[in-house]
């Protein structure tokens, strides 16, 4: 897949070629620049490969008003910046628009918002204007956006940037649900400590490539994918390698996916 901004003086996406599986957790890394977010758009569809094809369950994908519209009830997008998706009224007229634009009942519809309303709890704001609510709760009614349309697959563009502790801790409460929910999640971070203990699957990107991808087990200790991704090594990982060298712990030990496993295998030898 190929994607140029510039008429192909510069390419963002440069044959990248990447298989997600239904299901998976799947965190994409990489510097800023490296073709993330424009991955993310021609999944939309709002990008078409200027080579290549996006396929979905095998099938290519066909830019016609009704393909696009089918595709977009299947994968949505939540954006880094909330106020680049959030553009109606009012927090319900917002989350209800892309149900009805798939033509549902307008009880249907309204049974659907307040479902997603009550599991997100929205209700204190629903009747406010969306560009009236704070960073987080934004975030929240973009997040309902796409969850009201059932989609088998989210995309997440730095879904806590910019947002504080207590709304990082909510959001990251609400990927969560979605992947026990059976949602495959893929969602673009430069945060290690995270994607090492939730992901499945760690792709980083390098200048609109596939540079690596496999378990963070393996992607995340190789410190020369991570020199050139501009990215540090997760906590416990740089800390369980410590305690290795100095003897403490034993380095045939599988690396902790975790503070609390590395805890526990401190907690192991003192007994």
């Amino acid at each position: 897949m190929a994607y140029s901004y510039d008429e192909g003086a510069s390419y963002a996406l440069d044959g990248l070629s990447l298989e997600i599986g239904r299901g998976q957790r799947v965190a994409l890394m990489g510097a800023n620049g490296s073709g993330k977010s424009t991955f993310f758009l021609c999944c939309t569809g709002i990008c078409k490969p200027q080579r290549g094809a996006l396929y979905l369950d095998g099938e290519p994908v066909a830019y016609d008003k009704k393909s696009l519209l089918r595709l977009r009830s299947r994968v949505g997008i939540v954006f880094q910046d909330p106020d680049n998706q959030l553009f109606s009224a009012s927090v319900y007229q917002e989350i209800s628009f892309g149900p009805l634009n798939l033509g549902l009942s307008e009880e249907t519809v309204r049974q659907e918002v307040e479902a997603v309303i009550d599991r997100l709890e929205i209700a204190p704001f629903r009747h406010k204007p969306t560009h009236a609510l704070s960073g987080g709760q934004k975030k929240r009614v973009s997040i309902a956006d796409i969850l009201v349309m059932h989609p088998d697959l989210i995309l997440l563009d730095e879904p806590t940037a910019a947002l504080d502790p207590k709304h990082t801790k909510i959001v990251n409460h609400l990927i969560d649900e979605m992947t026990a929910a059976g949602i495959t999640v893929v969602l673009s971070t430069h945060d290690v400590d995270f994607a090492y203990g939730w992901a499945d699957q760690v792709v980083l990107f390098h200048q609109g490539r596939v540079l690596t991808q496999g378990p963070p087990q393996q992607v995340l200790r190789s410190s020369q994918a991570l020199a050139l991704t501009n990215l540090e090594p997760p906590a416990v990982v740089g800390l369980f390698e410590r305690l290795c060298r100095r003897g403490v712990l034993d380095p045939s030990l599988p690396c902790p996916r975790d503070m609390d496993q590395l805890e526990d295998y401190l907690v192991g030898r003192d007994d």
